[in-house]
């Protein structure tokens, strides 16, 4: 097993969000600050690893034609688990994320993962991908709601100490003294602006990179 290029492609070639364009629906959501956008990727992470790695434990035994219910099962539980694990340590949190954690069980994401990679590996490169996909899409829900944030209320990471623990305090931080009053940023369409933009700029990233491998080749070819 490859884990540098599982782990690349979990963090940006395959990534939930922008390269497989799953799980929008919580990524659009919730996102109206990096706060929240860091308690969903972390409830999702929880999700992707339990996932991964008992349904890979298990593999073996689970008949063919019963593998699809016991997937779904197998991911209700984790995503109970973790959202009765939220509302008891984080219930601040619990309380802004409502419905959405619950609705992680149909993701396709996880699903899709725990079907295509976590059915068919070993339990170490099932729980490498849980993780790499897990904090790939964790990075971009705080992107976003970063990005809202700022724009919106000029606060970054705010209320942090509240809804994840006293420990995100120093996360907290204000960018401007006063609000840049674009309220659209925190709207719905905010959310859709900011994803655009970060998928814009991973692909001209991603076309850069591209050009610079073929400049090379054809210097190693001369």
């Amino acid at each position: 097993m490859n884990y540098p290029q599982l782990f690349k492609d979990g963090l940006w070639d395959n990534n939930v969000a922008m390269g497989q364009m799953l799980a929008l629906c919580p990524l659009l959501a919730v996102t109206t600050s990096a706060t929240n956008g860091l308690g969903m990727g972390i409830a999702s992470l929880a999700v992707l690893i339990l996932t991964n790695t008992l349904i890979s434990a298990v593999r073996g035994v689970i008949s063919p034609q019963v593998r699809i219910p016991v997937l779904i099962v197998m991911i209700a539980t984790a995503v109970t688990l973790t959202d009765m694990a939220i509302n008891a340590w984080m219930h601040d949190l619990y309380k802004v994320l409502g419905l959405f954690i619950a609705l992680i069980v149909t993701n396709c994401a996880i699903f899709g993962h725990a079907e295509s990679f976590a059915s068919k590996q070993p339990v170490i490169p099932a729980l490498a991908d849980a993780i790499a996909m897990g904090l790939g899409f964790t990075w971009v829900l705080v992107a976003v709601g970063a990005m809202r944030e700022v724009l919106g209320s000029g606060t970054l990471f705010a209320n942090a100490s509240l809804l994840l623990g006293p420990g995100f305090a120093w996360l907290e931080t204000t960018i401007f003294s006063t609000s840049p009053d674009i309220l659209i940023a925190i709207l719905p369409p905010g959310a859709f602006m900011a994803l655009g933009f970060l998928i814009v700029i991973k692909r001209l990233i991603d076309q850069r990179l591209r050009n610079r491998e073929e400049a090379g080749l054809v210097q190693m070819q001369h």
